[in-house]
């Protein structure tokens, strides 16, 4: 039950409740307190003033019998205490009443303490200034009535409690009402069905709920189309060079000659390596989708990575005796994550290898355009792609026809994923006297200050 939000939410408005009806009780207590003190003291002040009216008659009624006390006439007066007094002292006092004065002899209203417990005192002179009265009352008859007004206004507010809470549970039921509904539409979907929810009649505050389902129903559908079409095209591919290398083992079974059998079996170990190479670019691609799905930008030295994919493609092109040059290499920050960065040098790098004869070149630029961005442009002297040919080359599995060149037709397609999902641009165009081709990816300017130091 601790993790019901209905009941967190009844909780949380009983608590919210308890604490207005704590503050109004409080405040009203306060204003009834203030109401009865100017009751009280207008009590007072009636009291002290028929008290001065017949002063004159009752000191002397009282000086006959020889006595100061005067009798308690009413209840009222047994929580009273008066004293009257002329310039020569004490002369009239309440049954009830010290020998000392009540108060300061301040006239008008005070507080003071009798018998240690406080006490409000009314001192007045009467219009002849021959006789001063001090009558008090004590404090805590009005504190005791204050409470009992704000106690009868409790009562029966604390009486409904129970039906409060039972409608409290309902209507917040209610208000649930919309995340059961959600809850049984997406409960009673299966697998296959990733179409949005309807987002007629959600209450605004389950719509960020609705909206981020959505979103990730959209993502699944996408990754799950695909994975499909990765799956049918890798099939597709696959297919070719395993059905070769059936063909030539076959034809080494039954070569008579072994010269013949040599040669099959020389085909064999190619088509071995083609269909590694595809099964390593296919990999590739695969592990690229989740990798850039979640992508961790950072500042990050362009020179550092592209020198690092320089010395890993190096073996490759010495063992065709290519010359691998890195022509210009400026500073340049660009912001990224550094494994799919790494991917997209080694596949441009192994494109212009792969792709370049004996004996020619592969040339590497690192180039930083103030408020332009930065460029990495990978040209070879290969046999280039016609200009109506090179939007094609970006298209999984497709290769140039007549190119000579056993390739998976992956290696741009992985590039040109990788360049889309860090914001840059890709230019694929003829190289120097039309020879060659230069891939150019183009990414945006590193914002100044984010991170003075890079992650090399």
């Amino acid at each position: 039950m601790t993790n019901s939000l209905r009941l967190r939410l009844v909780l949380l408005l009983f608590l919210a409740g308890g604490l207005t009806l704590g503050t109004a009780v409080y405040f009203t207590h306060n204003a009834a307190r203030q109401e009865l003190d100017a009751l009280f003291d207008a009590q007072l002040a009636e009291s002290a003033h028929v008290l001065l009216g017949t002063a004159r008659r009752e000191i002397a009624e009282r000086i006959e019998h020889g006595t100061d006390e005067m009798p308690v006439a009413h209840e009222y007066e047994q929580t009273l205490v008066y004293q009257i007094w002329d310039v020569h002292g004490l002369i009239v006092r309440s049954a009830t009443a010290p020998q000392t004065p009540l108060g300061d002899g301040t006239p008008g209203y005070t507080q003071a303490k009798i018998n240690a417990k406080p006490w409000r005192v009314l001192t007045r002179w009467d219009p002849q200034h021959e006789f001063m009265i001090e009558i008090a009352e004590p404090l805590a008859g009005r504190e005791h009535l204050a409470r009992l007004i704000a106690l009868k206004m409790l009562f029966p507010t604390l009486a409904i409690i129970p039906l409060l809470a039972l409608l409290t549970w309902l209507a917040v039921g209610t208000g649930l009402r919309p995340l059961r509904q959600l809850r049984r539409e997406v409960v009673q979907r299966s697998a296959e069905r990733l179409e949005p929810l309807a987002i007629k009649n959600v209450p605004r505050e389950v719509m960020p709920l609705v909206t981020a389902l959505n979103d990730l129903f959209g993502r699944l559908k996408q990754s799950i189309e695909a994975d499909k079409r990765f799956t049918a095209d890798a099939a597709h591919e696959l297919r070719t060079p395993l059905a070769a290398l059936k063909t030539q083992a076959q034809v080494a079974m039954r070569a008579s000659e072994s010269t013949d059998r040599e040669t099959a079996l020389q085909h064999v170990l190619e088509g071995v390596d083609r269909a590694t190479h595809l099964i390593e670019q296919l990999l590739t691609l695969a592990r690229v989708d989740p990798e850039m799905a979640s992508v961790h930008y950072q500042p990050l030295s362009l020179r550092h990575l592209t020198a690092e994919a320089l010395g890993m493609i190096e073996p490759l092109a010495r063992q065709k005796h290519i010359e691998l040059a890195l022509e210009k290499s400026d500073e340049a920050i660009i912001n990224g994550d550094a494994g799919p960065l790494a991917i997209l040098l080694r596949n441009l790098l192994d494109n212009a290898v792969r792709y370049t004869p004996a004996g020619g070149q592969v040339s590497v630029t690192v180039s930083h355009h103030p408020g332009q961005g930065v460029v990495l442009e990978v040209c070879d002297t290969g046999p280039g792609i016609p200009e109506e040919e090179r939007v094609r080359t970006l298209e999984r599995f497709y290769r140039i026809p007549g190119s000579g060149v056993q390739g998976s037709g992956l290696g741009l397609s992985i590039v040109q994923r990788i360049a889309a999902r860090h914001k840059a641009r890709l230019v694929l165009h003829a190289g120097s006297n039309g020879l060659g081709l230069c891939v150019k990816v183009i990414f945006p300017e590193h914002p100044p200050g984010l991170m003075r130091q890079p992650r090399i």
